[in-house]
């Protein structure tokens, strides 16, 4: 007793300092602040206008100032879905659109398939650029997904009855039969949606768009009404090869790679012609009814388990075939859905690649966004979280030209902040 007596203070004095250690380490004094060594880290953050418009003219000292500008306005989306969600407050915060824009719109209804499992910031700002109350939205959100980010995403659907949750979640690869699964499981929710829709079109996490909801719609009616767009021609020889043989698929985190078994693959079902394409459509009601009940399409399906990266091949062939709604038997890679650079088509058709190139396509950094907003297409993919601006410039520019070719009235949350020096410059560029 008497040596737990002699042992008390000192234990007493231990836990006093351990306590001052841990306050210490989680609010450490305040440090003399460092001298910048550029302004523009500092302003580029909250004013991120000035820096857009260079960016979009292509003047040549943007891009590296825009190399200090890694955390602009578009993170600040997080904090508005921490659960229990305030509707009203979640809408207006995070920026919706919560009318149609023109009676031209709100007629012609799109659904859009999402893929996403990371970069919550980056997710919202995609749907919000995407989003008007008259559309669909299914969202397919990768088991892989980390717990916070669903319940994030859960609460933002939640509020919205034309934003769901896909009814099936598994683990999604960049490509293979399993992406293949997500689309058509999606495709199933939203023919059985009350909501009527006239196209669907899909997405991914790294994908952006560079055309309005109006834009889209006119693009669409401009030369496919009542068309599917499935740009791809018939297969070619180096490409026979990777369904000749079986392919097992699978998934380490962010890759998929396919796997030769030493057999022969089956040839396709119905003496249907392989096309080779892109895995991006734009699908017509109709053709997704057809695509989820007629025996060629199911087969094909099944003939697709095992082939390396069946997208490209499933949604074109079958768009093929003469008596498929909406049908485009004779086009070729016509149809400007995404802007890609790919690595092999560096000096010919494109610039080269001021990101980087992952997979051999181009992960867009600031220097590609002239490139980008001259291109015709509807949507630019890559883009990420290690380049957030990229992000920030194309989503200000896409809002302000929604905005401006709105017929109704902007109510004051359809804004962002800071626009007015980017709505006085940006004239020069010659794209909004």
């Amino acid at each position: 007793m008497s040596q737990l007596r002699a042992t008390k203070p000192g234990l007493l004095v231990c836990t006093a300092v351990c306590v001052c250690v841990f306050l210490y380490l989680r609010d450490p004094p305040p440090e003399e602040p460092e001298e910048s060594t550029s302004p523009a880290a500092v302003e580029c953050g909250f004013y991120p206008d000035e820096l857009c418009s260079a960016l979009f003219e292509g003047k040549e000292a943007a891009p590296q100032i825009a190399t200090f500008c890694k955390n602009p306005h578009g993170s600040q989306v997080l904090a508005h879905l921490r659960p229990p969600g305030n509707c009203s407050r979640i809408s207006q915060e995070v920026h919706l659109i919560t009318r149609p824009l023109s009676a031209e719109e709100g007629n012609f209804s799109l659904a859009y398939i999402v893929t996403t499992h990371k970069d919550l910031a980056m997710f919202v700002q995609l749907l919000r650029s995407i989003y008007v109350p008259q559309n669909l939205y299914c969202i397919h959100v990768d088991k892989k997904a980390p717990k916070k980010y669903k319940s994030a995403v859960q609460t933002l659907v939640n509020c919205f009855e034309n934003i769901f949750i896909s009814s099936k979640r598994g683990r999604v690869a960049h490509t293979g039969f399993t992406r293949l699964q997500a689309d058509l499981t999606c495709m199933r929710d939203l023919v059985r949606s009350k909501f009527q829709w006239n196209y669907v079109l899909n997405l991914c996490g790294h994908d952006f768009p560079i055309k309005t909801n109006k834009e889209i719609i006119r693009y669409i009616r401009s030369k496919w009404t009542d068309k599917n767009i499935t740009p791809g021609v018939i297969q070619p020889p180096h490409v026979a090869s990777e369904t000749s043989g079986s392919r097992l698929e699978f998934t380490p985190e962010a890759s998929i790679y396919g796997s030769p078994n030493r057999r022969f693959k089956d040839e396709p079902p119905h003496n249907l012609t392989i096309y080779f394409g892109s895995a991006y459509y734009v699908l017509t009601r109709k053709f997704v009814e057809f695509v989820l009940t007629d025996i060629r399409a199911k087969d094909l399906l099944q003939w697709s388990r095992d082939v390396q990266s069946p997208e490209q091949h499933y949604w074109v062939t079958l768009n093929r075939l003469q008596d498929a709604p909406g049908a485009t038997p004779d086009a070729g890679w016509e149809g400007d859905i995404r802007a890609i650079k790919w690595r092999n088509e560096e000096g010919s058709v494109h610039d080269g690649c001021k990101g980087r190139y992952v997979h051999e396509s181009c992960v867009y950094g600031p220097g590609d966004l002239p490139w980008i907003i001259r291109s015709p297409s509807l949507f630019a993919s890559k883009v990420d979280s290690t380049d957030p601006l990229v992000v920030t410039c194309l989503e200000r520019r896409h809002r302000l030209q929604a905005l401006r070719q709105a017929e109704v009235p902007a109510e004051p949350h359809w804004r962002f902040q800071q626009e007015s020096h980017f709505n006085t410059t940006r004239s020069r560029a010659g794209h909004l």
